[in-house]
């Protein structure tokens, strides 16, 4: 038998091995000298900076309380699904710089940054953040300009005569 073949057999028993041979890998969590855990968020063209710790479940954005920040109760709602969905309501205080784009970008940044945050905090969230889709990044961005064009797809008007 050559070597090639050796190494393909190898390869072959390997790949045998399905994923309740492995042991579980858990991770271990992100915790500074401060006891936060920090992670970066975007959407759109927001940019969101989010420390976690344990609390009483405060959320600071930019100095100001969540519910001054963002008045909007749909945008409120977005940050408070992330705790919903990890079950760890009123259990963290959250402190957000965000700077860049609206405020439903920002809103969307925050959220991202926030499941990040907690599932370094917690690795055992990641699972239930992860089948939520909240540690994806929605890449939508808006469209660019074309040129001859009054938006990215809107024309100008038509005029026959």
């Amino acid at each position: 038998m050559t070597e090639e073949n050796k190494d393909i057999n190898n390869l072959s028993d390997l790949s045998k091995l399905n994923d309740s041979d492995q042991p579980d890998v858990q991770s271990e969590p992100k915790i500074d000298s401060l006891g936060r855990s920090y992670a970066t968020g975007r959407r759109k063209e927001s940019t969101a900076r989010v420390w976690v710790k344990r609390g009483t479940g405060s959320i600071t954005v930019n100095g100001k309380k969540m519910i001054e920040y963002f008045a909007r109760p749909v945008l409120q709602m977005q940050l408070n699904f992330v705790f919903d969905i990890a079950e760890r309501k009123d259990q963290f205080d959250v402190i957000a710089t965000v700077k860049g784009g609206g405020l439903s970008g920002q809103a969307g940044a925050v959220r991202h940054g926030l499941s990040r945050a907690l599932s370094l905090f917690e690795p055992d969230l990641r699972k239930p953040l992860k089948a939520a889709g909240m540690l994806t990044r929605d890449s939508r961005v808006v469209e660019r300009k074309k040129y001859g064009r009054a938006k990215a797809r809107k024309s100008f008007q038509f005029s026959k005569r």
